[in-house]
């Protein structure tokens, strides 16, 4: 004799089926002290009932003309209880695996996400390995699962949509790291790393499901992708933060000055050890000559170098900038450039947006000549990769990073907005003024 199942939610209502012998008949079918709710008797050897409400281990008895007789032992199960969802959230795209945990989940015959049904794996009575399904829009769901004890509840699952980053402030910084920047964009809540080239921030703090906090790690001077990860996915912004050496002025052989400049950031030279005219020239900044710290950046200066004249153009350019309005964009020049007058970079209102020079050969420019910045655009994304050297003409107001292979003269009354980094020659200076852009 048997009971299929034997199991069952104290609030009743199941249905079993009873196996014996001499069911013709059957006057009364009992849970323990109570009457099933209702029995059939489907032949002599079968008869189906529905339990009545009960707690624990009840014997479970039939009345025949004959008699009555034990059939077998019923077990009322409580409903399970699901305390904790890990994660308790995923993307919209489902496919992830949550872990639910909670006490009676042994006998778990469904798990619903909302509307839908979810693939799980029994590991214990308080475990639940679920895969999670799809979901049509993002949003909250309620989860529940079914057991043969009924029904338990009570938690909610998030679906997310993938975060996206709007933008990096502030965008730039040095390459030991230790800033604080704020990230902004979307579907931020759930985040679960932040990566600068692949390096994880030093740490991060969720503002809000639009804001990230972030202090950045170390890196290597040059622009690099952020990225940020989450529950719901992973976005990825393009050279969106760009590492800047410390220096004003790097020289590979000498750094020579005349009359009073004044250079805001370090000054160094590598291999060179030459650096003359510092009095009368100013440097407001740490000096390095042929120590480590100029061998690094020398070091960082190639990658950086490189990296910009590795990039796929935009657009071609020749000639003289003089009169041109440039977008953002990286220009290439197969041979020299001149500018003579005014260049203007717009950024229409970008923060982010960068200018990169392509110049095969030599950089010139003429006495007065200016790069002017409007709409938006920093000096900081403005570089000039010059394949020999780069010479400004008297009283020019220049912006950016100049990265020249071999040398650069910045001759009387010039003004740098930016940097002057030479790899292999000289840096000559003349009573100029030259600040590290920020």
């Amino acid at each position: 004799m048997s009971l299929a199942p034997n199991q069952g939610s104290t609030g009743g209502g199941d249905e079993v089926i009873l196996s014996g012998h001499h069911f013709t008949g059957t006057s009364d079918v009992r849970f323990g002290p109570r009457r099933a709710t209702s029995f059939a008797v489907v032949d002599d050897t079968t008869t189906d009932a529905t339990t009545p409400a009960g707690n624990g281990a009840v014997q479970v008895a039939v009345t025949t003309p004959g008699g009555t007789g034990v059939i077998g032992t019923f077990y009322y199960l409580p409903p399970p209880s699901i305390r904790v969802i890990t994660p308790p959230a995923g993307p919209v795209a489902g496919g992830n695996t949550v872990l639910i945990t909670g006490v009676g989940l042994y006998t778990t015959s469904e798990v619903r996400f909302g509307a839908q049904s979810a693939a799980f794996v029994v590991v214990s009575d308080g475990e639940l390995l679920v895969t999670v399904p799809s979901a049509a829009v993002a949003g909250s769901v309620a989860v529940i699962v079914v057991a043969r004890g009924g029904v338990g509840g009570g938690l909610t699952y998030a679906y997310l949509d993938a975060p996206a980053i709007t933008a990096v402030t502030f965008d730039s910084g040095p390459v030991a790291g230790g800033n604080l920047v704020v990230i902004t964009g979307t579907a931020f809540l759930y985040t679960t790393s932040v990566t600068f080239d692949g390096v994880p921030v030093t740490s991060y703090r969720i503002a809000s499901d639009t804001e990230i906090d972030a202090v950045v790690p170390a890196g290597t001077v040059g622009p690099v992708d952020v990225s940020v990860t989450t529950l719901g996915g992973t976005t990825t912004a393009l050279n969106a933060y760009t590492y800047l050496t410390s220096f004003a002025v790097l020289a590979g052989t000498t750094v020579t000055n005349t009359g009073p400049s004044v250079v805001t950031g370090d000054l160094g030279v590598s291999p060179g050890a030459t650096i003359t005219g510092f009095p009368p020239g100013v440097v407001n900044g740490a000096t390095h000559a042929a120590d480590a710290t100029a061998l690094q950046a020398q070091a960082d200066l190639t990658v950086t170098y490189n990296r910009a004249a590795a990039l796929p153009p935009d657009s071609t350019i020749s000639g003289d900038l003089g009169g041109l309005t440039l977008a953002p964009g990286v220009y290439n020049a197969a041979s020299s450039l001149a500018l003579t007058g005014t260049l203007t970079l717009d950024a229409a209102g970008d923060a982010n947006a960068a200018w990169v020079f392509q110049i095969g050969s030599t950089l010139t420019t003429a006495s007065a000549s200016s790069v002017l910045l409007v709409n938006g655009a920093a000096a900081r994304n403005v570089s000039w990769q010059v394949g020999s050297s780069a010479t400004l003409g008297t009283g020019t107001a220049f912006v950016g990073t100049i990265l020249a292979l071999t040398s650069i003269t910045v001759t009387t009354g010039v003004t740098i907005d930016g940097q002057a980094l030479a790899r292999n020659g000289a840096v000559t200076l003349d009573t100029n003024t030259i600040t590290r852009s920020n």
